[in-house]
């Protein structure tokens, strides 16, 4: 029995004192060199402040000093993790000012590469993020069929990871005898894995209690903050520059059958155990941005395969892409295109000589990472790599 006196024996205070944590700029989970001040009270985070400048090579300015040609190696070094969806763009854009239209065979020679491109960021999106989480196996098996698509890059243009493939007015060179054929064997070797990267993650116990109900993001403050992509479609926003964008954008697509994969119910896996909330109430969260990138990768494959067929039928030829000292029009343009990670956006303003007077870049990334001090709040240090790593960003495009 406790006397009075033994009581304050009993008696202490509580006191907490918050801590600022470094997270990166050399960090794994950072997924670059990003470094964010995560402000904690124990293992609560009460604010992520993400600090960007860290790769900052003056991209921008740089392509106002070299004419659309020369600087489409640079779009190349953007998000460096899909270099054939940035040469389109800027492709695009250039066209756009010079008022070009190019062949129906080109058009679906940009559908193939693009497509292909898009599997392979998003693999290296779901290999990584199964490494943040503590899942080793995912992220080699990813890498085992990113090469295969790399393999067939180099058949194109020679490289693995920096192309300058797509240029202003056409491609580098038509698809060399065989690719075809290659491209349909690796399409065929990749169907029957995608079950296993399910089986790996996306139905996994672990990975659903990691990431299901974690870094919430509503369809209000993902458009607000101008989140595109994964990102935005995971909230259940319906938007995809393939099918809603500009006539340049979307005149690539037409013809073809696809479905603009968006998140509306907060289904996860079946015969699991997630957090006891509402199925409405985590529309948006870690597992779902996660989940629309692994269905992408499944309508890329069919949009691969119309694309074959497709290029198999197609009149024309392979276009002639723009001289080096090509002259532009006087005027300013700006075109966005539905890269792997969201929008991407090329904003270029001309004198009339051959050099740009401005060019400017809306990056996905750099939207989508400005969400994470909303994300991030109030929840714990481990769950930190889960809300970055669901947001996919490459920080190649935000410091541009």
């Amino acid at each position: 029995m406790t006397t009075a006196d033994d009581s304050r024996i009993l008696e202490f205070d509580v006191r907490t004192e918050e801590m600022l944590i470094n997270m990166g700029p050399q960090h794994p989970s950072t997924h670059g060199v990003l470094r964010v001040v995560l402000r904690t009270d124990g293992e609560i985070v009460f604010r992520a402040e993400p600090q960007i400048g860290y790769l900052h090579r003056c991209a921008e300015k740089i392509g106002e000093n070299l004419s659309p040609r020369q600087w489409v190696p640079y779009t190349d070094r953007l998000d460096y993790l899909a270099g054939m969806n940035m040469n389109l763009g800027w492709a695009l854009a250039v066209e756009k000012l010079l008022g070009l239209e190019v062949s129906e065979k080109v058009g679906h020679i940009r559908v193939l590469v693009a497509e292909l491109g898009r599997i392979a960021s998003h693999l290296v999106a779901m290999g990584t993020y199964g490494l943040d989480l503590g899942s080793f196996t995912p992220f080699l098996y990813a890498f085992r069929e990113r090469e295969k698509i790399l393999n067939l890059f180099e058949d194109v243009c020679g490289a693995r990871l920096t192309y300058s493939y797509m240029l202003p007015g056409g491609v580098m060179a038509d698809l060399p005898p065989g690719w075809l054929e290659k491209c349909e064997q690796f399409l065929t070797e990749l169907e029957p894995v995608i079950a296993d990267y399910h089986a790996l993650l996306t139905s996994n116990q672990i990975f659903i209690k990691r990431t299901a109900a974690i870094g919430v993001l509503s369809a209000e403050d993902a458009i607000g903050y101008g989140c595109s992509g994964p990102v935005l479609r995971g909230s259940g926003v319906d938007f995809d520059l393939r099918r809603d964008g500009e006539l340049y954008c979307t005149r690539m697509y037409q013809g073809y059958t696809y479905q603009v994969i968006v998140r509306k119910d907060g289904h996860y896996p079946k015969d699991h155990d997630y957090p006891p909330v509402p199925p409405e109430a985590v529309i948006g969260d870690c597992w779902h941005r996660f989940y629309v990138r692994m269905l992408e990768v499944v309508q890329s494959i069919d949009l691969v395969r119309q694309g074959i067929e497709r290029y198999r039928q197609a009149p024309g030829d392979c276009g002639v892409p723009v001289k080096m000292t090509q002259r532009l029009p006087k005027g300013e343009i700006y075109l966005e295109t539905e890269a792997p990670k969201g929008q991407m956006g090329f904003h270029l303003i001309s004198d009339g000589s051959a050099i740009p007077w401005r060019v400017r870049i809306r990056s996905s990334s750099f939207c989508n990472l400005s969400i994470v001090p909303i994300l991030c709040q109030n929840c714990l240090i481990a769950d930190v790599p889960a809300v970055i790593g669901s947001l996919d960003v490459v920080l190649g495009e935000i410091d541009r």
